[in-house]
């Protein structure tokens, strides 16, 4: 009897090292441009994670831009979500959220936990389906004008503070062979997201926005066509070059430091395009310059603006869990294990220093360059935010406007048609959802 026992005690001890020491394989999709500064870092970070942890195996997929939305969409629709992947809190995502797609995290990971982080990035309700399918990594500023203000003062500018300021640049840049602003609009989306969402909300408002979704405002009344001509003016004033909309999302910065242009437009997140690659030593604007000769600024006044001063701004990105992985399975103890160290102060003090942007972890420290500790500073100065559209409306809404917009930008369409054509859409998607 004894030695049954003993041999049953064995077998137990033997299964529980075994069960101890499973290999699980996560399916990771990754968000990352590979000619960023900060790329070497986030590849470090995930061979940190490998070694430190061997018994879990990352199967990793590494897209950026519209090609990561378009698999993740795929994923989607196949029921092939890979375990842990980044997502968008808002429409960008929309199919997580509306499916329920991800863990709630409020639930998988508990308020002690989450007492680490801001409220905004705890919120459900700044997610799309008003549970907590991901954690914001950062609070998005979508619309920043990076100045450069030592170009501007060599040509007799001052930094803009109205419209017509940017609009009396023109003749003297033109000539030299500057843009007075840079957006490139290739993709699609830098139009919308980086400087339409901030005109739509400086002309209109949120409680505009609040009344096409409740029924009782219509993308043709006044208020948003009026937001399409802000846009139509800037391309017919000289400020944008039409150009622009030939120009990919991964070329402009590159061209902005070259001196291509004098400001150059796009989300808080784009000052880790400029900063020190650590794997070259090289950065595009060197930090004393980025010190000196560089500013953050907001877009300037717009004549007829109903909210002066508002920018655009969003709970940022951050990772996802799939829902699929079953409760209480070693693979969820591994993507769980995963999560928390991809929002350790560790690696989100790598992630400040790379200009990635500013942590909604509490209390994160970092070196960073001149360009990322203005960040934060601009978020001081500009605390008036409104919506970004995207974050607001179904992609079969949003894509007809950055098609509008780059119609627009090309002299092809007008406000009038443009707005025609989102209604449009926005009526076709809300009858579908009856």
């Amino acid at each position: 009897m004894k030695k049954a026992t003993l041999v049953l005690l064995t077998l137990v001890v033997a299964l529980s090292v075994a069960v101890a020491q499973e290999k699980v394989t996560l399916n990771v999709l990754n968000y990352q441009q590979a000619d960023q500064a900060g790329y070497q870092e986030d590849v470090a970070i995930w061979q940190k994670f490998q070694k430190d942890n061997p018994d879990i195996t990352l199967n990793m997929e590494v897209l950026f831009n519209e090609p990561y939305h378009q698999k993740l969409q795929a994923y989607a629709a196949a029921g092939t979500l890979p375990d842990v992947f980044y997502v968008w809190p808002t429409a960008r995502s929309a199919v997580i959220h509306e499916k329920h797609l991800a863990k709630d995290l409020s639930k998988l990971l508990g308020a002690d936990y989450l007492s680490n982080f801001s409220g905004a990035a705890t919120d459900p309700n700044n997610q799309l389906g008003k549970y907590m399918a991901m954690l914001p990594q950062s609070f998005t500023y979508t619309s920043v004008m990076y100045v450069n203000k030592k170009l501007l003062a060599d040509n007799g500018f001052a930094l803009p503070k109205t419209y017509d300021d940017l609009k009396k640049m023109v003749p003297k840049l033109k000539m030299k062979g500057i843009n007075v602003v840079m957006l490139p609009d290739k993709d699609g989306w830098p139009m919308q997201s980086c400087l339409f969402s901030t005109v739509l909300g400086r002309m209109a408002g949120n409680s505009f926005v609040d009344a096409i979704l409740a029924g009782k405002a219509k993308f043709t009344d006044q208020p948003f066509i009026d937001s399409l001509k802000v846009i139509d003016n800037l391309y017919k004033d000289g400020i944008i070059a039409r150009e622009d909309n030939q120009v990919g999302y991964g070329e402009a910065p590159g061209l902005f430091a070259s001196g291509k242009a004098a400001i150059y437009i796009d989300g808080d997140w784009r000052v880790g395009a400029y900063i020190t690659d650590k794997a070259s030593g090289k950065a595009l604007i060197p930090p004393s310059a980025q010190q000196s000769d560089f500013a953050l600024l907001p877009f300037p006044a717009i004549t007829g603006e109903k909210n002066p001063g508002v920018v655009s701004a969003i709970a940022g990105t951050g990772w996802a869990i799939s829902g699929s992985i079953p409760d209480g399975s070693a693979r969820l103890a591994a993507a769980v294990k995963l999560f928390k160290y991809l929002y350790s102060d560790e690696v989100q003090s790598i992630r400040y220093s790379t200009g990635a942007y500013v942590p909604t972890r509490k209390n994160v420290k970092a070196n960073v360059e001149p360009l990322v500790a203005k960040v934060p500073v601009f978020y001081a100065d500009n605390p008036k935010t409104c919506y970004v559209f995207d974050g607001m409306f179904d992609p079969s809404v949003y894509n007809v406007l950055n098609n509008g917009l780059i119609a627009i930008g090309l002299g092809t369409s007008t406000p009038e048609k443009v707005a025609a054509d989102i209604q449009k859409a926005y009526d076709t998607w809300k009858a579908s959802q009856k």
